[in-house]
């Protein structure tokens, strides 16, 4: 059984036991190195200065080994997703490893590795001159220089770069430079392995050697250490590996390569080329070491006969547990796990080149703890399975959810309709991507997708950042709006822009806009603004387009409704802003790196920012609340009570958002085409994503819960009223122009009768005065066809008669009161000062006649 921690001072004994290490080495270096040395021409004290000049500092790196990425549950317990390496290595404790295992090893190995100081004098002796001979490829290594050997091994398979051509062939040669060198150049290594060996006996425990000697031990292909092995071969933990088990392992860490018994076809092949040590020879070449094993720890007396009669009888037997790796291993977690991956891939946090990342990722160690949160993943999982398929006939069909804790950016949850796969059975259509659905170009390798009016939300902070009211009027009716301001210059638009269900849009308010998710509406709004100015805002916000460039880049009337590709995530985080009073937190999907050594390392660079002041947040959040309760994102309100805010997005029948959120998490749901342009609503899809945020959102509300908003700002959300100038007498070009400068939108309508002049405006409704600011103003010019009533009253019927022909009114029609002698006009109707058509119809009455008859003033 292995002994209690031994250094070397308790180890050296007898011939060594009163002298101090140098002595040793002088006392190895005469006894051991000279006879072989000798044969090469050198004298003994140049053997001795050769040894003494050998590096005698090895420090043993820290190993390659599996980086793992963690999630939470809900109580705070990490469950696994999945792990990268280029070497499956789990380290172990040395209680964590089997007695039989130890025996077996220094039974085969180095029996006396409890007696020496690193070395084995007369077995090194031997080597070394085989190896000056050129006769033998191995000598008698303890378990101390195989240690350095491993250590040496594994710090040249660090150089090798996976990313290169002949990466294989240069594992290989790490492992026979270090095994299998011959003549003056294993003397050397073999001087060197001695060399160390010395000095990492003085500075670490006997124990601590050979433990780190089976956890840094290949046992074929990428596993590496006992833990691994024992797992991989018989999905057990190394400290219940059985004595067959053990001795079997034991066998193999002589070959790793050779001996491996997952390879049914056979590891080796003989001299002819046939393959053997397979299943249908029973692996008889590591059955033959397995048994060799035995013997030796039943020579050893470390099992009794009985048991060795029992093992030797029994075949090999090996249960392989393959290891997974890479992101397919963490199922529908998957595409988060892809997520992760990437910012490890790019983040300069992890290295500052490519390859540096690279090797972190599959090399070092890393534990890294997500912030995904698997109740609320569970929900997502499920409600996507629900709603929307892998794949559909006739449309390549995607859909992603994804979560966001609004006061930190954490990724709460990120589910995605297809199934995860990197293969190239991959293709559009077939239900399987590696694409992250949620994420831009750089973490995931889409490219966004059309937000629709989700993107309305940056044309009403920049109405409210520039004083507007989301209470003013405006002229929200279809029409061609134009111009726009762009970058500061006035530009023509010819393009109509329609509203969805083909609704011919109202004079209304920026609240009743966001309600409806009116187009004309916000395009009336943005009319009053600066498209540069709009598209920057959702810059603040941390949106980008989908391959990473700025939505600063191109500016037209289209952006105000939706139309830049946008990842989903990105959206997430702007609505998050919005929920978190203004302040802008980058998504961030890592809480905790702990690196090999237990210390933690610094986290990838994420802050939070007060992008927008929290009384523009305040005031917007109160406008999107009306989507949710009663707007177009109502279905999508689980109604439990939480207030939330949102807004819905559509694109040309093809693309569909649904982004909500309380104040604690925001929920963004994409439904749509991952590629092509295929009709949502031809496969039922249109709706998909309203039952899917609802549910995701339900969960958050029960899990996080939601305060309520900030109450708006009183100065915007004000009734905005303006002067209106009269324009009554202009001419409508002028009429126009007056009312447009003043803030008003104008339409023409259709003449009126007046006796001015055609093309002079001859009415306005509303009337000049103070009214709601963004009214709409109807002008009606004269048609030249109107005349003013004349007052005739009191004048005999042959002067009313004059009067009246003087105004161009010939249709009259006399009351018989009038045919009195000496009558007097009482009135007309119309009424005097009466805007008429002078071909109307005017009736006169009389009264207080002379008698006299005929009608002629006196």
């Amino acid at each position: 059984m292995p002994q209690n921690n031994r250094t070397l001072k308790g180890v050296l004994g007898g011939l060594v036991g009163l002298v101090g290490l140098s002595a040793v080495a002088g006392v190895l270096v005469t006894a051991t190195v000279t006879p072989a040395i000798a044969m090469t021409g050198l004298a003994g004290s140049a053997a001795i200065n050769l040894f003494e000049e050998l590096p005698n500092d090895l420090k043993p790196d820290a190993p390659m080994e599996p980086t793992t990425i963690w999630a939470t549950r809900g109580d705070g317990s990490n469950v696994k997703l999945a792990s990268f390496y280029d070497q499956n290595r789990i380290p172990v404790t040395y209680e964590q490893v089997a007695p039989v295992l130890y025996d077996a090893i220094l039974s085969s190995e180095d029996k006396t590795f409890y007696e020496h100081g690193g070395i084995n004098i007369g077995a090194t002796a031997k080597a070394l001159i085989d190896y000056a001979k050129g006769t033998s490829s191995r000598g008698a290594s303890t378990i101390s220089q195989q240690y350095v050997k491993n250590v040496l091994v594994q710090r040249c398979e660090k150089q090798a770069s996976p990313s290169q051509e002949g990466y294989a062939e240069e594992l290989a040669k790490c492992w026979t430079d270090a095994t299998n060198a011959s003549g003056a150049e294993g003397m050397e290594r073999k001087l060197q392995e001695m060399r160390y060996a010395l000095q990492i006996e003085k500075e670490y425990s006997k124990n601590d050697i050979l433990l780190g000697y089976l956890n840094l031990a290949n046992f074929g292909g990428t596993t590496y250490g006992i833990e691994a092995a024992a797992q991989y071969y018989y999905g057990v933990s190394a400290a219940k590996l059985n004595l067959n088990q053990a001795a079997t392992l034991a066998g193999m860490v002589q070959n790793p390569n050779s001996f491996r018994i997952d390879i049914k076809a056979g590891s080796m092949t003989d001299a002819d080329g046939n393959p053997i040590n397979s299943e249908a020879d029973g692996y008889a070449k590591t059955l033959d070491r397995r048994d060799y094993v035995l013997g030796r720890l039943l020579a050893d007396g470390k099992i009794t006969q009985e048991q060795y009669d029992t093992v030797i009888a029994e075949p090999i037997t090996p249960s392989i547990h393959p290891a997974t790796q890479g992101c397919a291993a963490a199922g529908k977690n998957a595409y988060f796990c892809q997520y992760v991956k990437s910012v490890i891939q790019s983040d300069e946090a992890f290295g500052e080149t490519d390859q540096d990342r690279r090797d972190t990722l599959q090399r070092g160690g890393l534990d890294i703890y997500t912030t995904l949160n698997l109740d609320l993943q569970q929900t997502a999982i499920e409600t996507m399975a629900e709603n929307v398929p892998a794949r559909m006939d006739g449309i390549n069909v995607g859909a992603v959810g994804v979560q966001l804790e609004a006061s930190t950016g954490r990724i709460l949850s990120m589910s995605q309709n297809t199934d995860f796969s990197e293969s190239a059975s991959a293709t559009p259509g077939s239900g399987l991507s590696a694409q992250v659905y949620a994420a831009d170009s750089a973490h995931g390798s889409a490219n966004g997708f059309n937000v629709g009016s989700t993107y309305k939300l940056f044309t009403l902070l920049d109405w409210l950042e520039q004083g507007h009211s989301v209470n003013e009027v405006l002229d929200g009716r279809v029409r061609t709006i134009t111009p726009f301001t762009i970058c500061g210059e006035s530009v023509p638009n010819s393009t109509k822009i329609e509203n969805s269900g083909n609704v011919g849009g109202y004079t209304g308010t920026p609240m009743r806009f966001t309600s409806a998710s009116l187009n004309t509406g916000y395009l009336a709004m943005a009319q009053q603004l600066d498209l540069c100015d709009i598209n920057k805002m959702a810059e603040r916000l941390g949106v980008k387009l989908g391959n990473g460039g700025s939505v600063t880049e191109q500016n037209f009337p289209n952006n105000v409704i939706g139309d830049k590709a946008i990842a989903p995530l990105d959206m997430a985080g702007a609505y998050a802003t919005v929920a978190n009073k203004g302040i802008y937190c980058t998504p961030r999907a890592i809480d905790k790196i702990v690196k090999q050594d237990g210390t933690e390392m610094e986290l990838p660079a994420s802050s939070c920012e007060q992008v927008i002041s929290p009384e523009v947040a305040a005031t917007a959040a109160f406008a999107l609340r009306g989507v949710m309760n009663g707007g177009t994102g109502s279905s999508a309100n689980p109604y439990d009570g939480t207030p939330l805010i949102g807004k819905t997005g559509t694109h040309e029948k093809t693309q569909t958002m649904m982004i909500e959120s309380s104040t604690k998490v925001t929920t963004a749901v994409w439904v749509g085409n991952a590629s092509g342009n295929a009709s949502l609503r031809a496969h039922g899809l249109n709706n998909k994503r309203f039952a899917i945020a609802e549910d995701m959102q339900r969960t958050a509300n029960r899990a996080f819960g939601g305060e309520s908003f900030p109450e708006p700002d009183k100065n915007l959300t004000r009734q905005v009223l303006k002067d209106l100038p009269n324009v009554v007498g202009m001419k409508v070009d002028e009429a126009t122009s007056t009312l447009e400068k003043a803030g008003f939108t104008v339409t023409v309508g259709a003449p009126v009768d007046s006796d001015q002049p055609t093309d002079v405006i001859a009415a306005q409704s509303p009337g000049a005065g103070k009214v709601a600011g963004g009214a709409t103003v109807t002008i009606s010019p004269s048609n030249g066809q109107g005349t003013t009533v004349p007052d005739v009253t009191g004048q005999k019927a042959n002067q009313a008669q004059a009067s009246l022909a003087g105004a161009g009114l010939s249709n009259l029609s006399w009351d018989a009161s009038c045919a009195v002698p000496g009558a007097e006009v009482s009135g007309t109707n119309p009424a005097a000062n009466t805007a008429v058509n002078k071909s109307a119809s005017i009736a006169i009455t009389c009264a207080n006649g002379n008698g006299n008859g005929n009608g002629d003033d006196d």
